[in-house]
């Protein structure tokens, strides 16, 4: 590592420190004038109580207020509830009244940025410089120096590398299964409903008796580490650093106002409006991708392919998902990416974002026709003649991200039969509960009546944006890179992924195609499968690669120092290829020796 990567990453690590300590700059003060709320039962109840708990006109610390403020707000809810039953004023509306649970996280998130001062509020640009304008050139110091170095893929000390090893079974698993049980035990805690978490409960349950007793894979198939000797301690703490990050992101975006105040700059010249947890997340993921897009191309420069598909991720980032929604914003058009597609985009049926497309006139009804048409037409179509790998590997945000972000983790993808079973158990029925919860919000929105067979919608759709839409594809799906490998979400859990997949299974053209004469058992192929395939024993038997789950991203042919496999939407050349080499092909039919 030469002395400019050393600044780089010296850079690099004081931006994060500043990021993070900026959650405790600044205080917070409380006033009749500044609180913001409209609504006037809502507003003279909670500065009554805020003045009785001696937080209205008194200064403290950010984290401080907005935990005194959450409980005169649970206490403002509690005196209304009480008064209501006296009586609702004539001509007020039952919810313009009483103070309703959703009310109480918009009031927290709008009350502590109105009440906000400090040196963030005072000087936003020079924050932005002090964390992403650092982070940006670090790390770009770090990754320039690369493209001098001689072409071809370098992996070297991936697994002495204490970010990059992993960890060891047993504590890799320990790790799984905290973050899965706390994520649902938060769950019921913040939804106060106990169905659906016993319900998920039982269903992790079922699948592990499948998994491990039913088809014998206790015994068959035992769980491989990619690190079975040393455990990586920077990549806990990478991952660890990553999950709190989205956690406040999803649950409590109240406590990263300084964040968002340091971005409303940037939202307000784009959308005109000041910036949300939201605008933030977009702004980062998108200079993420263009960051360590840069690292791909030079890791990758000799692979055309390879470059070509970077380039492809970043600009559907940067554009499509991130500045093309704000600026339809700025021109009073509903925020619509182009790109994201149902299931994947799981409240694309919801009642309100199709009462604001059919009502944003003949823009708004093209994008609902444009949604329909890709789900319907689009992704079997395309998926017929290129495989998945067109939306996976080139389009999708998710799967940007873990391409760019997650390349220096994909070697950490379990490849054993386990992991698979586990994988298309969990992946299918996350589908489906995609399918139902859709069926029910369509149901709604059609006869007026949220109750389906004893389904409500309304709980169904919040406990599956909950689990899924945060907890799995956010806190396990991104904080799991150090720890399980960049595509835990594509592989476990993306419902696109799993539609897209049995398209590509059963009705696809695409396939890698593998030289199985030229095979040395070398093992990058399998090693640096994102997706736990085991490309390898497709290689050593001569047998084209048509599973559901590969996304094409073509990192397995550009490791493969034999030139072995092909990334090909035909395989109608295979018995050729096989009779010049001599070689096994195995088919559904049969197994033929070609000579």
């Amino acid at each position: 590592m030469n002395v400019i990567q050393k600044i780089g990453i010296i850079l690099f690590v004081a931006a994060l420190l500043i990021f993070t300590l900026m959650l405790g700059l600044g205080k917070q003060n409380l006033t009749s004038q500044n609180i913001g709320i409209s609504n006037e039962y809502h507003k003279n109840e909670i500065l009554d109580i805020a003045e009785k708990e001696g937080i209205l006109n008194s200064e403290m610390n950010s984290i401080v207020f907005i935990s005194k403020f959450k409980n005169v707000l649970n206490q403002a809810s509690k005196s209304l509830e009480e008064k209501s039953k006296s009586g609702i004023p004539d001509g007020i509306g039952e919810w313009d009244y009483k103070l309703g649970s959703w009310k109480v996280t918009e009031y927290t998130n709008s009350v502590v940025k109105a009440t906000a001062m400090g040196p963030v509020q005072d000087n936003p640009w020079l924050f932005f410089l002090l964390t992403f304008g650092l982070a940006i050139i670090g790390g770009l110091l770090f990754i320039i120096p690369k493209f001098s170095e001689t072409v071809g893929i370098k992996n070297n000390g991936i697994y002495h590398n204490s970010l990059t090893r992993g960890l060891t079974s047993k504590p890799r698993l320990g790790y799984l299964m905290v973050a899965i049980f706390g994520i649902i035990i938060f769950g019921f805690l913040k939804l106060q409903n106990a169905f659906w978490p016993i319900v998920t409960l039982v269903i992790a349950g079922l699948i592990s008796y499948l998994v491990f007793y039913r088809e014998n894979s206790k015994e068959n198939t035992p769980a491989r580490s990619a690190s079975p000797v040393d455990l990586g301690w920077l990549g806990i703490i990478a991952g660890t650093y990553l999950i709190g990050f989205y956690i406040l992101l999803y649950w409590a975006p109240a406590y990263i106002n300084n964040w968002i105040v340091m971005v409303s700059p940037i939202s307000e010249s784009l959308s005109g409006n000041a910036a949300s947890n939201w605008f933030l997340y977009g702004l980062m993921y998108s200079i993420i991708v263009v960051v360590m897009g840069i690292r791909m191309i030079s890791k990758y420069r000799h692979n055309k392919y390879q470059q070509v598909r970077t380039l492809s991720v970043m600009f559907f980032q940067t554009a499509f998902a991130f500045l093309i929604p704000e600026i339809l914003v700025r021109l009073n058009q509903p925020w619509f990416d182009f790109k994201n597609i149902w299931p994947l985009d799981y409240d694309f049926f919801f009642k309100y974002n199709l009462e604001e497309l059919t009502s944003s006139g003949s823009l708004g009804i093209f994008m609902l026709g444009w949604g329909i048409l890709l789900i319907l037409i689009g992704v079997p179509v395309i998926t017929y003649f290129f495989g998945k790998r067109w939306y996976c590997s080139w389009v999708c945000g998710c799967g940007g991200l873990a391409e760019t972000m997650g390349d220096p983790f994909r070697q950490l993808s379990d490849k054993s039969l386990r992991a698979w079973k586990y994988e298309r158990f969990i992946i299918h029925g996350v589908l489906l509960a995609a399918v139902i919860m859709t069926i029910l919000v369509l149901y709604h929105y059609f006869t007026g009546s949220n109750t389906l067979l004893g389904l409500n919608s309304d709980n169904v759709k919040s406990w599956y944006g909950f689990l899924i839409g945060a907890g799995f594809s956010g806190v396990v799906g991104t904080g799991f890179y150090p720890i399980m490998g960049n595509r835990v979400w594509c592989r476990f859990g993306c419902p696109l992924a799993a539609y897209l997949g049995l398209v590509q299974k059963f009705k696809s053209r695409f396939r890698i195609t593998t030289n199985g004469g030229q095979c040395i058992s070398c093992g990058n192929c399998s090693t640096y499968c994102e997706m736990g395939i085991d490309v390898r024993s497709y290689a050593q038997r001569g047998q084209d690669i048509i599973r559901s789950s590969c996304v094409g991203c073509g990192v397995c042919a550009a490791v493969c120092p034999r030139g072995v496999l092909r990334l090909e939407n035909a395989d109608g050349d295979i018995l050729d290829r096989g009779e010049v080499l001599r070689t096994v092909h195995i088919t559904e039919d049969e197994i033929k020796i070609l000579n």
